[in-house]
């Protein structure tokens, strides 16, 4: 069908090698949405959110160049539930405006949309068609951020915990990327299939 767009929705909790996934997808064709990078950018020195995020929480909350202070709201936001669902409702409908936006813009083909919390929420799944889950077992999640991050495991497992489960994002799949042993070249191969698969599904 010319000009179909197809919203391609990809998550995985950390350390499943999504972000490389990704990039091998871009590679391919699709347009990237990063929904990580827009919420960034919101509350970045000038971003969209900050003046909200004075509102909300206080000047002390926002740094001299006008940017959140991510650190003291990262603080904040783990020690109170509270302030966590009152930033996100700050933060999440820019985020979705954003997307859409973005989406609009992709005329045609697959608008892949990098969503770290799709597994935990229905609003975001609702804006997809197609769902894709980069998966490896939550040893493997630790070992490779405790690598990469240099962080000790307790740190890692406390953010595991604070994600959706393995269990609940294979759960919503329609198609789950096996990232467990696979090589780069292996991976690539593996998304090149899907990748033809999806173009024959929509009429590419």
């Amino acid at each position: 069908m010319p000009g179909r767009r197809v919203r391609l929705g990809l998550t995985g909790g950390i350390g499943s090698g999504k972000s490389t996934v990704a990039a091998m997808l871009v590679e391919l064709g699709a347009r990237l949405i990063d929904a990580d990078a827009i919420s960034r950018a919101s509350t970045a020195a000038g971003g969209s959110a900050v003046e909200a995020v004075r509102a909300a929480f206080g000047p002390e909350f926002v740094t001299a160049d006008q940017a959140m202070d991510r650190d003291r709201m990262r603080a904040l936001v783990f020690a109170d539930v509270s302030a966590k669902h009152k930033l996100e409702q700050i933060i999440h409908p820019i985020v979705r405006a954003e997307i859409d936006r973005q989406v609009n813009a992709v005329g045609h083909g697959v608008a892949l949309l990098d969503l770290p919390l799709l597994a935990e929420s229905s609003a975001w799944r609702e804006r997809i068609d197609v769902i894709w889950v980069v998966d490896c077992t939550p040893e493997t999640q630790i070992r490779r951020v405790m690598q990469r991050n240099g962080w000790p495991r307790a740190q890692v497992e406390a953010v595991l915990a604070a994600q959706a489960s393995r269990a609940q994002r294979l759960a919503i799949a329609d198609g789950v990327i096996d990232n467990e042993h696979a090589s780069l070249a292996e991976l690539k191969a593996q998304l090149a299939d899907r990748w033809t698969g999806l173009q024959q599904r929509f009429g590419l």
